[in-house]
Parts: structure tokens; sequence; C-alpha cells
């Protein structure tokens, strides 16, 4: 039987590196991060806001997201959407995603 720990560990590390996908693909739709958050949980992407914002702002910084202010209401809100350089970066993962799925499933199927 597999150690929680040692399986967490290794989900996280798998998990790590398809967040970014996943969230360049959700703002392709102007959000904010709370928002992101809600639908990366639905979607099946457990993420933590600790873990969410320093890699929006990170992203932000790559030019991979662009951001707004949005002050029509009482709180104020950050939208992020997907910038063009991050959209092509998104095609790009995605192409590589579909890629390694296929080479997944070849492995599993021992052929």
């Amino acid at each position: 039987m597999l150690d929680e720990e040692l399986l967490s560990t290794h989900q996280q590390e798998l998990r790590r590196g398809t967040v970014v996908l996943a969230c360049l693909l959700i703002l392709r739709k102007p959000n904010y991060g709370y928002a992101l958050l809600d639908l990366l949980e639905r979607s099946g992407f457990a993420v933590d806001a600790n873990t969410l914002y320093p890699l929006l702002r990170r992203l932000e910084k790559q030019g991979l997201l662009t951001s707004d202010w949005n002050t029509d209401e009482s709180r104020p809100r950050k939208f992020y959407r997907t910038s063009d350089l991050g959209a092509e970066l998104a095609g790009t993962l995605s192409r590589d995603w579909d890629e390694l799925h296929a080479a997944f499933h070849t492995l599993k199927d021992g052929s």
C-alpha cells in the first residue's frame, strides 16, 4: 500500500505544471483570482490560494497574463487575462500534453 505522504508528494509534482496550463486556458476569458480558484477546483485542479496568487503574479511578470483592476464594485478586484504570448504558450503546451497523453497510453497498454 502506498504511503500517503509519498503519494501526496508525487501527485503534487505531477500537477504542478498542469496548473499553469489550466490557468492559461481558463483565463482566455478575464477572471479574478478567487473565481479562478473555484473554476480550477470544479475542473479537478485542487490549488491552494497561497499557491495560485504567486503563480498569477509570476505569469504576469513573464508576460503570459495581463491584468486590470475593476473598481466598479465596492471591493476592487484584479482581473487576469491570458496575453497573446500566453495563448501561444498554451497552444504549444496543449500539443505537448496531447503527445504525452498518447505516450502514457502506449506505456500503460504495454505496446
